[in-house]
């Protein structure tokens, strides 16, 4: 019984020695003092347990001061610890200062901001590895809040949910934080579960039933709507098209029916189905946006699909606000150039109707006056106009009207050629429309004189284009003209012999000339002896006509006088070459015909 008692004493010597509260030198020596009286006490009871006791307690005083001796340097390193700790929280907000951190930001939410690396990972890293891992947990269809839990580990205490970790929180992180590892990963817990239930909340499984029940509705009223419109469309389409022929009138045009009432009426259904399936469209197009807005995970393609739309429709309605100066201008320069335009016209109507006559000023001239008026005005017009046009001044509209004008320039060449030879005929007045020309080997009438070509109806009903060039570089007999003014000399020649006196002949052919009709009797006709030749002499008869137009018919009527006259007077129209006898041969005079 003494000896389990002496050993307990010792044990519990033993335990005391180990306390910190030995870690003073007068404690420790009373403490021995004790326990060496104690042991005196117990001497009598075993001196061998004694003698055991007094080798412990020489262990246990070199313990002590063994553990002196490092209590000593350990309350050192502590100092030197708490300095150096405090030193660099010191640092620490020195540089929160200046440092912005990565902020872990979750649909709009910040959550927290990290500042610190963890091993070679970057804090940006960090939050995009975070945040892809709250939004997986947050959009789940199924999950418990109670699943995220704090893990603690030797190096650093992670925010986890089911074995995947969602943030380590390290002793870098509670030191830019001023807290406890412990409290840091805590409170960082607490803001993930809060996100984690709004998000579930609103991608979870309840809320994709709820969407896609929406969806379903949304479809079923834009199939609703679309057979209403369609209904309606139909119904409607004739009754109103039958009201409306009954209201609006025929359109025409200068006698021209633009829109008769089978035009007008096939318009208006088309305008209907166009209306129609503009209506649709419309109805798809407000669909569309709200299929995408029931869901949380394309509700941003809403405003995507309404921003590719509205954004331009806002730039157009802008830029046309800011146009709108501009376009007044425009008006106004085009409604005075339009009445300007129809003043110039009056008076040349006035000119070539006669009725306004200015000396040297033909009548014929008023319209092609008034044609390059009209286009000199409209240049002038385009001049004033093109710098208010909308990015008139931009290098791709200049670039674009540069080329224009390089193609028309290198393109129109001939085009101006038979312009400008037009414009030097119409104040030339060499004929009109309606006069007789002669133009190389083409004689008709003038049918159409414009600025480029002109047009012959020949006196076989050939209609011949001509371009304006090429009359202006030949010569052109205009008959009209000289027949108004002097008439037109009608001329033809016969050879006759030297047997028959030219008193004679020249008889006969006046009369031939005065039995014509369509010559002149003042001046009157006369003969001319061209040519006195070898064997014949040559005769010209010539009259004048004023039957520019029937001027064959007179030459025909003239050649059939003229047999008639020298056949009627036994004279035979023919050129003799040889002088010798024709053996009896007779005449060559046709027979005299009683009908003639």
């Amino acid at each position: 019984m003494g000896k389990r008692f002496a050993r307990m004493l010792l044990l519990c010597l033993a335990w005391l020695t180990m306390t910190p509260t030995f870690c003073q030198e007068v404690e420790e020596e009373a403490t021995i003092d004790k326990t060496v009286s104690a042991i005196d006490s117990l001497k009598a009871i075993n001196d061998s347990i004694v003698e055991e006791l007094r080798q412990q307690v020489q262990e246990l005083k070199l313990q002590s001061i063994m553990m002196q001796e490092q209590l000593e340097r350990t309350g050192m390193s502590a100092r030197e610890d708490s300095l150096r700790q405090a030193e660099r929280k010191a640092r620490v907000d020195s540089l929160r200062n200046v440092t912005q951190g990565a902020p872990l930001v979750v649909e709009g939410d910040t959550l927290l901001v990290i500042y610190a690396r963890k091993g070679g990972m970057l804090p940006e890293a960090r939050v995009l590895q975070a945040k892809a891992k709250i939004l997986e947990t947050g959009k789940s269809l199924s999950m418990f809040v109670d699943s995220i839990y704090v893990f603690d580990s030797e190096l650093s205490t992670d925010v986890m949910v089911g074995e995947n970790v969602i943030l380590s929180v390290t002793d870098l992180d509670a030191l830019w934080n001023n807290a406890d590892r412990m409290q840091l990963a805590e409170q960082y817990q607490d803001v993930i579960r809060l996100k984690v239930a709004d998000l579930h909340e609103k991608y979870g499984l309840q809320q994709k039933l709820e969407s896609i029940g929406w969806m379903v509705l949304i479809v079923v009223v834009l199939i609703a709507l679309i057979v209403g419109v369609v209904w309606l469309f139909r119904r409607w389409k004739f009754s109103v098209t039958r009201k409306l022929l009954r209201t609006i009138k025929s359109v025409s045009i200068k006698n021209y029916p633009l829109l008769d009432t089978h035009r007008l009426g096939v318009f208006i259904i088309v305008m209907f189905n166009f209306l129609r399936l503009l209506v649709i469209l419309l109805l798809i197009f407000a669909s569309v946006p709200l299929l995408f807005s029931v869901f949380p995970e394309t509700k941003t393609f809403t405003y995507t699909i309404f921003g590719y739309i509205w954004g331009p429709l806002k730039d157009i309605l802008n830029n046309i606000v800011a146009y709108l100066p501009k376009l007044f201008k425009i008006i106004v320069i085009i409604v005075c150039f339009h009445y300007l335009l129809r003043l110039v016209r009056y008076f040349a109507n006035e000119i070539a109707s006669g009725r306004l006559r200015i000396n040297g000023f033909y009548a014929d001239w008023a319209m092609p006056t008034h044609a390059i008026l009209r286009v000199l005005l409209y240049s002038f017009m385009l001049v004033m106009i093109w710098p208010l046009l909308p990015n008139s001044d931009s290098e791709i509209f200049q670039g674009v009207s540069v080329f224009i004008a390089a193609i028309v320039s290198l393109g129109s060449t001939s085009v101006v050629g038979n312009i400008m030879a037009g414009l030097v005929m119409t104040y030339m007045r060499p004929f009109r429309v309606g006069d007789i020309i002669r133009f190389g080997e083409t004689e008709g009438e003038v049918i159409e004189k414009t600025m480029l070509v002109t047009r012959i109806r020949t006196r076989k009903n050939e209609i011949v284009t001509i371009p304006n060039s090429n009359m202006m570089s030949s010569d052109t007999s205009n008959f009209s003209s000289s027949a108004q003014r002097y008439g037109i000399i009608v001329h033809t020649k016969v050879t006759i012999g030297y047997d028959e006196p030219w008193q004679k002949i020249e008889r006969l052919l006046l009369d031939a000339a005065d039995a014509t009709d369509g010559i002149k009797k003042h001046p009157k006709p006369f003969v001319r002896i061209t040519a006195l030749d070898d064997f014949y002499v040559e005769y010209e008869i010539n009259g004048c006509t004023e039957r520019a137009k029937t001027l064959t018919t007179v030459y025909s009527t003239l050649h059939q006088n003229i047999l008639d006259h020298f056949h009627g007077a036994g004279v035979e129209i023919m050129s003799p070459h040889i002088e010798a006898q024709r053996n009896d041969l007779p005449l060559q005079i046709p027979p005299q015909n009683d009908g003639m």
